[in-house]
């Protein structure tokens, strides 16, 4: 599959990266808003530089977008790339709005093309593995998980910042453990949500005073089709070198990922309360070093040989978006807020089964 980019700001490096290791994926281009800049990511990789977004989609060499623009444009970006006959992998969130979210897997559809999003952790071996491990029983019947996506003050490295605080660190990191979690145990169908802003004052890497619009504290209670109940915490006040990973409690043990992202996460288990024989767990293959920011890239490329739905699917970031608004509603108006969307179920990769 060859694909292009949409945007060149910090993600589209690591993507690039992966994909120069991947043998059935492409990197054939690249356009940003910002002149010069797809130019010098290309410098390093290779293929062309785009003056405008409507030349790359006209570029019938490109099967694929890859959609790195900052969030409040997603959709936009999306949909062009869609009415122009290219399948398109999206950075998180699919869209802000959940009718948005929905128009796009709509207009996928209809037009017979592959949509999928990121985050798509779950395809890492870690993450894999842990799946296996429920599907098989090895904790019992899975009734409780928590959730941590803690990110810190994010102004203090990130050179755009001011698109991160626009979503929100549920909508920037805590989309990671419910993209997880909804993959394993079944869409949300309620949500319950506090949200605050502990340390509104900012100051951002070039040293200018802002103030912080946005919560940077938000925990949610999702209650899942499958009866888990799920809690999840995002901040970005709290740094990732705290708390950043993810439980499942059953009747008959526990497993923990320190961290959700990193297919090569250290994966535990305890079958007892008190956790007295807690160990780690073989994963089922060796794993990637990381995040392999290809994988989903190269499961949209199968899935459109194979005629399915990308494991990552667009359906499932849909609902994922509906859940963010869901969090937002509860957060202003308090109590539980109802979620309706749904998605078909990703299978596990065949080397997991």
């Amino acid at each position: 599959m060859r694909v292009a980019f949409v945007g060149c700001g910090n993600i589209a490096i690591p993507y690039a990266k992966a994909i120069a290791q991947t043998p059935e994926l492409e990197l054939v281009g690249a356009f940003d808003v910002q002149d010069g800049r797809a130019a010098a990511l290309l410098e390093d990789f290779g293929g062309t530089a785009y003056i405008t977004l409507d030349e790359l989609l006209a570029d019938e060499r490109v099967d694929a977008v890859v959609n790195l623009t900052a969030a409040v444009v997603h959709a936009d970006v999306t949909r062009a790339a869609l009415n122009a006959g290219k399948h398109v992998h999206s950075e998180k969130p699919l869209a802000m709005n959940y009718t948005d979210a929905a128009g796009l897997v709509e207009l996928a559809q209809a037009r017979g093309l592959g949509l999928s999003a990121s985050p798509a952790t779950l395809l890492g071996e870690a993450q894999q593995t842990m799946w296996k491990l429920v599907r098989e029983g090895a904790i019992g019947r899975p009734r409780v998980a928590y959730a941590e996506a803690n990110w810190g003050k994010v102004e203090s490295w990130h050179p755009a910042s001011a698109t991160l605080h626009a979503v929100g660190a549920m909508g920037d990191v805590g989309v990671y453990p419910i993209a997880i979690l909804t993959a394993i145990f079944g869409p949300a169908r309620s949500v319950t949500a506090y949200s605050t802003t502990v340390e509104p004052d900012r100051v951002d890497r070039e040293g200018a005073p802002f103030v912080l619009e946005t919560p940077d504290l938000i925990v949610a209670l999702l209650e899942l089709e499958s009866s888990v109940v799920a809690r999840v915490t995002a901040s970005f006040y709290v740094g990732p070198g705290y708390q950043r990973g993810l439980e499942v409690h059953g009747d008959e043990g526990m497993l923990y990922l320190p961290t959700w992202g990193e297919a090569d996460a250290k994966l535990k288990r305890s079958r007892t309360d008190n956790a007295d024989d807690y160990a780690q767990v073989e994963l089922v293959r060796e794993p990637y070093h990381g995040i392999d920011w290809a994988r989903p890239l190269a499961d949209l490329a199968a899935a459109v040989r194979e005629g399915r739905s990308p494991r990552a699917s667009g359906a499932q970031a849909a609902h994922i978006v509906e859940i963010l608004d869901a969090v937002a509603c509860s957060s202003r108006e308090g109590g539980p807020v109802a979620v309706s969307s749904s998605f078909p179920q990703p299978e596990p990769l065949e080397w997991a089964q």
